[in-house]
């Protein structure tokens, strides 16, 4: 349905077998890596609200991205060994998967920890890089503060530093836990953030970006958006990236704007358009090559959040939709 939230009860572990046999064009993989998201809410609708998702079926085999090792090929450009990774990849231990669907992997890219791959140097760095560069507006030197919403999450967490990278001169991060916080001053050069369950968050943000709000990357939606919004300077932009407070409300995407909000984002020229990653990508490579050379650097601090076991997908699920992990959420499917 919907309205609800989404619970480990919803997903189910089935045993089943495949076929013996592969044909030409594919290959066996054994998974390794599934990536859990977000935007996952959206395919448990019948209409998940976007053209370029379609919606899990019932009783079938749920999937995203994933990456797993190569253990039979029948395709000219895949060996047994290679890493690769896919957006569709089927929720299951093994798989016969289409050769020319997968793309290899090079785990020297990410200092061999492959589950970068679908976070970091995934789409989901993608997905902060890109919207900075292509919806941010940031210019090295001309002194932009920029705030993140659900800053401690896998987006978030990456969004901010390269903000920060890219030329912001100040970043504020709003976070759901102390702990949060903490991690993302101390380890990820946040100069601060917010705990939006302490305090009152208008006057904090007006304390910590005196001169107003130049950028801000959206995650959340609801109130911590309108708050943040009502603060941001004329001129200013919106990196429409996700919306997690509506997701599990019966609301189009992006959720309109409270009538005095978009007043202000109006009055202001404050743009606010859809971001979709799969509109650029023609940058994909040259994007993923930056985001590495951050991550061998040292520029780039990640953060993940690993769960044991496909039978615990359904549980990293709920608690990734309730705010539990901080950084990216993978499940180690087997080593």
């Amino acid at each position: 349905g919907k309205n609800g939230v989404p619970v480990a009860e919803n997903f189910r572990l089935e045993q089943s077998t495949i076929a013996d046999m592969i044909q030409a064009g594919q290959v066996r993989v054994r998974t390794l890596y599934l990536s859990v998201d977000p935007y996952m809410r959206c395919r448990m609708n019948e209409d998940t609200g976007s053209d370029y998702l379609l919606p899990w079926q019932l009783s079938e085999v749920a999937d995203g991205g994933g990456i797993g090792v190569v253990e039979e090929s029948k395709h000219d450009n895949l060996a047994k060994g290679d890493f690769v990774t896919s957006f569709s990849w089927p929720w299951q231990t093994v798989a016969i998967l289409d050769g020319s669907l997968l793309q290899k992997l090079v785990p020297q890219l990410v200092n061999g920890r492959l589950s970068y791959f679908l976070g970091a140097a995934g789409i989901t760095g993608l997905t902060a890089l890109l919207g900075i560069k292509e919806k941010g507006h940031v210019t090295a030197g001309a002194n932009q503060t920029m705030v993140v919403s659900g800053a401690a999450g896998a987006c978030g967490s990456l969004a901010g530093q390269i903000g920060r990278l890219e030329g912001c001169s100040r970043v504020v991060g709003i976070a759901g836990t102390d702990e949060k916080c903490s991690i993302l001053v101390q380890e990820m050069g946040f100069d601060a953030a917010i705990n939006y369950k302490k305090g009152n968050v208008a006057e904090q943000l007006r304390e910590l970006c005196p001169g107003g709000v130049d950028v801000y990357f959206d995650n959340v939606g609801g109130d911590i958006s309108d708050t943040v919004i009502s603060q941001m300077n004329q001129n200013s932009h919106i990196i429409l990236c996700g919306q997690i407070s509506q997701y599990n409300k019966d609301v189009p995407y992006p959720p309109p704007l409270p009538p005095d909000i978009e007043k202000i984002q109006k009055e202001r020229n404050i743009t606010r358009e859809r971001f979709l990653v799969l509109n650029y990508m023609d940058k994909q490579e040259a994007s993923i090559l930056q985001l590495c050379q951050w991550i061998q650097e040292g520029k780039l601090k990640v953060r993940e959040t690993v769960v044991e076991g496909l039978a615990n997908i359904g549980a990293a699920f709920q608690s990734m939709m309730n705010g539990g992990n901080i950084g990216k959420q993978i499940v180690s499917v087997s080593k």
